[in-house]
């Protein structure tokens, strides 16, 4: 079964490389541009993995969302993994005690986005 992961950024061009990087691993890829639309594709899609920045515009942001993700128990347990600029120990913490499974700093390369998804077992089923 191909899981499905949702991508939450506001940058088009970020999105537009993590969706690139990770088709290519078999998974199913949905995207939203801010943290509301985030938050609708969440309760219609059930994604079993959040890949989330931290930092976009509007009312709600990334750290409101995984608060609103992990407290919602109709959504089953959808992992999290938090994309951001900021590096210092207190964000970390602080993205970690919102509830994410996983805080991957800005930039990084495709190995780690791989490899941090892989960490979470979420590898797909899908044979090569």
């Amino acid at each position: 079964m191909t899981k499905r992961i949702l991508i939450v950024e506001d940058n088009a061009d970020i999105r537009m490389l993590i969706r690139m990087t990770l088709e290519f691993e078999f998974y199913e890829i949905h995207e939203a541009a801010n943290a509301q639309e985030g938050l609708d594709a969440v309760h219609r899609l059930q994604p079993e993995l959040i890949l989330l920045d931290i930092m976009m515009p509007g009312e709600m942001d990334g750290l409101d969302l995984c608060r609103m993700v992990k407290n919602d128990p109709s959504l089953g347990s959808p992992q999290v993994v938090l994309l951001t600029a900021r590096a210092q120990s207190k964000d970390i913490e602080e993205g970690m005690n919102a509830g994410a499974d996983a805080y991957l700093v800005k930039p990084f390369s495709t190995r780690q986005l791989i490899a941090t998804v892989d960490n979470l077992g979420l590898q797909s089923n899908e044979i090569t």
